[in-house]
């Protein structure tokens, strides 16, 4: 690999003093005063020759040095390429680069030419011992607690949610034609589906998108704090109740309200939430006189709130107060195409939010584990995930051990076959015989063992049936 640094004597000497099948020159020089040297020298070489121009912030400047020599080193490395580098040129600052990143990271072989001795392999004639020290602990504590925040973007919109998934675009849709209504919307999904994103979405592309956006996590509220927290308090209220407090409706006010984890309200506060919502006032705690609020709710729970309606557990006059814009998020694992894509998005965010972390990519085979992976953490697994690897790989790319290392195992639930992790290969006939034994069995026992019954219960056609199964599966 050679180096324009403006000196075409120790160039061109080098690229005769051997051979040399492809060469690649950075410049940090405009184009056009570039451009009539490197004609003159395709002429006199039989070699391939490429240039890349670097601007650079100044010629002696360590640091945009190291990120242009190491991103063209590392385009250029395979197995087959042996990469010499030519240290004559350019600045001692460039020179020192390229031998630290020729003595640590590649396998090179140095040259160096001059007029007096003309071009000769150099013997740096010493080991860097240099420890690999990741991007971690270049990154100060407060700023590493900023990337690990993955709350969704104040300024998140609909372009925000990456996804080429059917069932998500058509979310999407639905959602942009909620935001420009003024019902309650309510958002269902798993952990870190993105109930947030969604939210702030609907917000910013409102009527109200210039008001407050006001964010809550009921199942975060201390049980005494609930009714201070939703509705506000007088000054003395209760003890420590030292001035008084808006709650969140009032500082939602002209704005939308969002409520997640909206299941885990007491029943006695659902009570006093559907008042607000039937009247659209507020009485703060030891307060007498109401207070009018104008707010738009978006709802999100992981909960089914349908079966919690049933069960007696949510208000079912509540539940269709609220239900009005309804939807549904999928797992990440049920959007189908939308996981590589994500993965990179991701980790361009990250690299977006430090400058330590530019440059990194996925490794195929990272890709392929990230594949494999259940994320029942869902996005925000997957975030944290791209963000560990990023901070402790060794190289620019992130590879399958990166990935394994950041990856959190959890323990195997031997009981449910449904719990199975298939990427380290399962018995599918075994999977199968568990579910019917456990089956057969239980309907068995609820019947009393009177096959007929148990039959039916399983939805089989006949107590022959049932006995065919129970011979197969030896269930006594």
């Amino acid at each position: 690999m050679a180096v324009s640094g403006g000196n075409a004597g120790p160039v061109l000497a080098t690229l005769r003093s051997g051979s040399f099948c492809q060469v690649e020159l950075l410049s940090s020089y405009p184009a056009e005063k570039v451009e009539p040297y490197l004609s003159w020298l395709r002429e006199q070489v039989s070699a391939e020759i490429n240039i890349s121009y670097e601007p650079l912030t100044s010629p002696v400047h360590f640091g945009d040095i190291y990120q242009a020599a190491n991103a063209h080193l590392g385009r250029m490395q395979s197995p087959e390429t042996k990469l010499s580098i030519l240290l004559s040129p350019g600045t001692p600052a460039m020179q020192a680069v390229w031998i630290l990143l020729g003595k640590t990271r590649y396998q090179v072989t140095f040259y160096q030419s001059s007029l007096e001795q003309g071009v000769q392999k150099v013997d740096v004639p010493f080991e860097i011992a240099a420890e690999y020290v990741p991007v971690a602990n270049s990154i100060t504590a407060d700023r590493l607690l900023q990337l690990a925040d993955d709350q969704a973007p104040v300024n998140a919109a609909f372009d925000s949610i990456i996804t080429q998934s059917e069932r998500m675009l058509r979310l999407k849709a639905q959602a942009q034609i909620l935001a420009q209504k003024q019902v309650p919307v309510l958002i269902y999904g798993e952990t870190g589906t993105g109930k947030e994103l969604f939210a702030r979405a609907i917000h910013n592309a409102s009527l109200r998108s210039s008001g407050p956006f006001v964010a809550v996590n009921c199942g975060a509220i201390p049980p005494e704090l609930i009714d201070s927290t939703l509705f506000g308090h007088r000054k003395g209220a209760f003890t420590g109740a030292v001035e008084s407090r808006a709650g969140v409706f009032q500082q939602a006010d002209g704005g939308t309200l969002f409520l997640d984890e909206f299941g885990e309200l007491t029943p006695d506060t659902q009570v006093r939430l559907l008042r607000v919502l039937q009247e659209g006032v507020v009485t703060p705690v030891g307060g007498s006189q109401e207070v009018r609020v104008d707010f738009r709710l978006i709802l999100a729970t992981h909960r089914n709130l349908m079966q919690a309606v049933v069960d007696g557990d949510f208000r079912e006059d509540l539940f269709y107060r609220v239900a009005i814009g309804v939807l549904h998020l999928p797992p990440l694992r049920e959007r189908e195409g939308d996981l590589l894509l994500l993965a990179d998005a991701l980790l361009n965010g990250i690299a977006d939010r430090d400058e330590l972390l530019k440059g990194k990519k996925i490794s195929a085979n990272a890709k392929n584990l990230i594949l494999c992976n259940a994320w029942r953490g869902n996005v925000r697994e997957l975030q944290s995930t791209l963000l560990r690897a990023a901070l402790w790989c060794r190289s620019d790319v992130i590879d399958a051990d990166d990935i394994e290392q950041a990856l959190f195992q959890l323990p195997r639930n031997q009981d449910d076959p449904m719990s199975l992790d298939v990427s380290q290969g399962i018995d599918l006939q075994e999977v199968i015989s568990f579910v019917a034994r456990h089956y057969l069995r239980l309907a068995l026992k609820l019947t009393d063992k009177n096959k007929t019954r148990a039959a039916s219960l399983l939805g089989l056609k006949s107590q022959q049936t049932l006995t065919n199964w129970m011979e197969k599966y030896g269930i006594e």
